[in-house]
């Protein structure tokens, strides 16, 4: 990857929406190397995919939270049972394997809190090989999706 591949990235994160022509002449390529560069990226998997960045609160999700997961045990059969189960669980919008105590944390939105209480007790608390979980709400977003710094 040189400085242009890194240009093609940072101009992508900035706006996925941008033509082929348009990012061609943001960074100083013409139209057949450029669309070369980027496809040889997607491929190498670089770019996983392009999508609309909504705003959670304009579409009534307008409560978070993070849940810490502690384990019962650290087979590999429980890991695969409960990420698989976690991945079924579409207002875990992000979920993190971490090192030491606790295992995991899951980023959570829901709608208001009893959506989250009504979640919690119904589809977490029922998660495969969990021993304890400890929540806390996010008061405020100071950064989200940042761009990757290339």
């Amino acid at each position: 990857m040189d400085r242009i591949d890194r240009k093609i990235l940072a101009e992508l994160q900035t706006d996925g929406r941008l033509s082929i022509t348009e990012l061609a002449e943001r960074v100083g390529l013409s139209l057949s190397p450029c669309h070369r560069r980027l496809r040889a990226m997607e491929d190498a998997g670089v770019i996983q995919g392009y999508r609309a960045h909504l705003a959670p609160d304009a579409l009534g999700l307008n409560f978070s939270a993070l849940v810490f997961v502690t384990m019962r045990e650290g087979t590999s059969r429980a890991v695969s049972e409960f990420e698989a189960a976690v991945q079924g669980i579409p207002q875990v919008i992000e979920a993190q394997r971490l090192f030491g105590d606790p295992d995991y944390l899951l980023h959570v939105i829901t709608r208001d809190l009893p959506a989250f209480q009504q979640l919690y007790d119904q589809q977490l608390s029922a998660l495969p090989n969990v021993q304890r979980l400890t929540s806390t709400l996010v008061m405020k977003r100071i950064v989200t999706d940042r761009v990757l710094p290339l």
